[in-house]
């Protein structure tokens, strides 16, 4: 099979289109003829590499893999033994590693069936923006009806999740973004959208019950001082300084939470077959529609992880096989 297979680090450039083995179905897994894969900010960190990601890697005992990707969405090719929920034929979305490819194998317990009202594009653009959009409003800032919240950083993939979510969870969502993606953040329902380039949302008066930090270009202090009595800060974006800062901010979140007593949270989302289903939910009703950017072919996928890194992606962008 094709696969965009990674042949160093540092750049985009490092990524090259080869003909590789077809993955092994193995028991509990599902063969998927991928569709769409959708590019993440951990795809980009990984192509350009540097010290600090290396030594992550080994402390978090990370497996090496030449082809990036997670998010996947296809159908079934193949299950293998003990294999249920799927059958071949079958339309699927969720995660599967390596899914930069025309085949991917993923986990039985990380896949779901694809609602039949949004494309291969829209379901692959799911997996990672949903779970970290999902699981960090819902559980770990605790969002509720009528609370209000501020998404910095909204006009991007997460942010985009994140905007319909909390909007979904009954939330006032006041939504900061740049001047080229206020109007995709618009659409998705916000109810009032901030253009940090022509205003400082800190310096409102208004102030929120949680701040959900997408973005990370602001100090925590200065996020901080937007909460309510009580409010929490979750932050869920990397540095955009990259390599050392990256940690410096995780460290200084942990000791706010922990040293200091702040409700200042950072999590990395998990995989959650119980989540998938809920997002899946969303997606039929209606209230969360995966925008989508830009899209480009396997063979250009290597322009699609360079686009992500510019910082100017609106919503997600996908790879089509």
């Amino acid at each position: 099979m094709k696969a965009l297979v990674q042949e160093g680090d540092g750049s985009a450039d490092v990524l090259h289109v080869r003909e590789i083995s077809r993955p092994a179905l193995a028991a509990g897994r599902v063969l998927v003829k991928v569709r769409a894969a959708s590019v993440n900010a951990l795809d980009w960190h990984s192509v350009h590499g540097g010290t600090m990601l290396r030594i992550a890697s080994k402390v978090m005992r990370s497996k090496s893999e030449p082809v990036r990707g997670v998010d996947v969405a296809g159908y079934v090719e193949a299950v293998g033994e003990n294999v249920t929920l799927f059958k071949p034929g079958d339309e699927v979305f969720g995660s599967a590693p390596a899914s930069f490819a025309e085949y991917a194998s993923g986990r039985e317990d990380r896949l779901a069936q694809k609602p039949r009202n949004v494309s291969f594009e829209q379901a692959a653009a799911v997996g990672v923006a949903g779970y970290t959009a999902l699981q960090g409003l819902r559980d770990i800032a605790g969002v509720r009806s009528g609370q209000r919240v501020l998404v910095h950083g909204a006009g991007g993939g997460v942010g985009t999740f994140s905007v319909q979510i909390a909007k979904a969870l009954g939330a006032h969502v006041t939504a900061v973004t740049g001047e080229n993606k206020v109007d995709i953040v618009r659409s998705l329902g916000a109810d009032e959208v901030i253009d940090y380039t022509k205003e400082d949302f800190t310096q409102r008066p208004a102030r929120f019950d949680v701040v959900f930090d997408v973005a990370a270009t602001r100090s925590i202090g200065s996020l901080r001082r937007v909460l309510l009595p009580g409010g929490v800060l979750v932050l869920v974006g990397a540095d955009k300084r990259g390599g050392v800062a990256i940690f410096g901010r995780i460290l200084s979140a942990i000791v706010r939470s922990r040293a200091l007593r702040q409700r200042v949270r950072f999590f990395v989302a998990h995989n959650d077959q119980k989540d998938l289903f809920f997002l899946r939910d969303l997606l039929e009703s209606g209230q969360l529609t995966p925008r989508i950017d830009r899209t480009y072919p396997l063979s250009e996928g290597a322009e699609a992880v360079r686009y992500l890194g510019t910082g100017q992606a609106r919503a997600k962008v996908v790879i089509t096989i």
